[in-house]
């Protein structure tokens, strides 16, 4: 199969509702900002797509940033215009560099001839990896945002209509507003709820040690990434916590296998939050769980929030063949978005339920009307293959 060009869009995913993030400092996002790779090959009759969501509080990449890696890749000899075989896109990819700041353009671009080629093998990605833990569905859980009491009112109507029991709360600096948020959890959904909550690192020393009692009191099973990565701080809040029987999940601090390598050394964080974008892709994010395993540490598939039914299709690959994660974070398209880039709907269904999607690739085939829109118009890039 020939690739003929590589197209790069800059997108903006409209929300149904405005979020807050505690990395964000205040500010509520009403869109977010993706990236989506287009391959097209064998003179238009094929087209691959790829997803990254660049964040710059996680990986430090941008929309431009992305762009710019890309189109570094590209250059380079081992990229597979000719491609006709999965095991030259692991060869390329594992001799992109291994940093964290290139996460994301990774993931984007790998994910587009992962599903380019699926489509001209008509066979679904999910047969490029070993199946050892896949599964035929998962049970993915439900986020609660950070905010006011009246929207947080309707995400639970929504949640209890869904009949969801796993559920992650984003909580922030502000202790009261964190109480009633876990205090009116409890109440409404009761103690049969597997509660986590997602600090995207807000807390210092001082106001972790003021939520112990709190998380002891509640339940909580899982606090994700408290503060910030590398404050020493983390061994003494782990320890008080771990004596309540409350696990620590890294995210924020665990975005490539050297700093997972890092962190189960350090002995602290005994979960880490697995996200293709954050990760590097497929590849990256497989080396890292294969990792876990042989660890015996446990970990989750997650997301970045504002993910289009592109990356959600990607995410849902590897949850299937992640029968052994301990949580699924994703699949959220219908409930957040206003407008999405996919034809098919990849939202999961009643108790979080979700399986695999039927087409090839990817398993889901693109709205152009709704990808030039969000795009501006256009493709921010085009690189043709300089081998034509």
């Amino acid at each position: 199969m020939n690739i003929d060009k590589i197209n790069i869009y800059k997108i903006l995913l409209p929300f149904t509702i405005n979020f807050s993030h505690s990395l964000k400092k205040g500010h509520f996002a009403t869109f977010a900002n993706n990236i989506v790779v287009e391959v097209i090959a064998e003179q238009g009759e094929l087209n691959g797509y790829g997803e990254g969501a660049p964040r710059l509080y996680v990986t430090g990449e941008s929309q431009d940033s992305v762009i710019e890696s890309i189109s570094h890749f590209l250059q380079k000899d081992s990229f597979p215009w000719e491609l006709n075989d999965v095991s030259q896109i692991w060869e390329f990819v594992d001799n992109l560099p291994n940093d964290k700041r290139y996460n994301t353009a990774i993931c984007a671009l790998e994910a587009s001839l992962l599903d380019v080629l699926g489509k001209s093998q008509h066979t679904s990605v999910i047969e490029y990896f070993p199946k050892d833990f896949l599964t035929k569905k998962v049970y993915y859980g439900a986020a609660i945002p950070l905010f006011n009491n009246r929207r947080r009112a309707e995400i639970y109507k929504l949640i209890t209509n869904l009949k969801i029991k796993k559920l992650r709360i984003k909580m922030g600096k502000n202790f009261e507003q964190n109480c009633d948020a876990v205090k009116a959890v409890k109440l409404i959904f009761g103690d049969d709820c597997d509660l986590r909550i997602d600090i995207n690192c807000a807390w210092d020393r001082k106001l972790a040690l003021k939520h112990i009692q709190l998380i002891k009191e509640y339940k909580v099973n899982v606090v994700e990434q408290p503060m910030m990565p590398d404050n020493p701080d983390i061994a003494e809040f782990a320890g008080a916590i771990e004596d309540y029987g409350v696990t620590l999940m890294a995210d924020e601090s665990a975005c490539s296998l050297e700093e997972v390598e890092r962190i189960v050394k350090e002995g602290h964080y005994k979960m880490i939050n697995v996200r293709l974008s954050k990760c590097g892709g497929f590849r990256n994010s497989l080396k890292i769980i294969d990792y876990l395993r042989e660890k015996n540490l446990s970990f989750q598939i997650g997301c970045q929030l504002g993910e289009s039914g592109l990356l959600s299709a990607a995410g849902r690959a590897l949850s299937l063949l992640c029968g052994d994660a301990v949580y699924y974070d994703g699949s959220y398209d219908e409930l957040l978005l206003k407008k999405n880039i996919t034809l098919e709907n990849v939202s999961f269904g009643l108790g979080g339920e979700a399986g695999p999607l039927n087409g090839h690739g990817l398993g889901v085939k693109i709205n152009m009307e709704n990808l030039m829109s969000l795009s501006n118009g256009s493709s921010s890039v085009t690189i043709s293959n300089p081998l034509s």
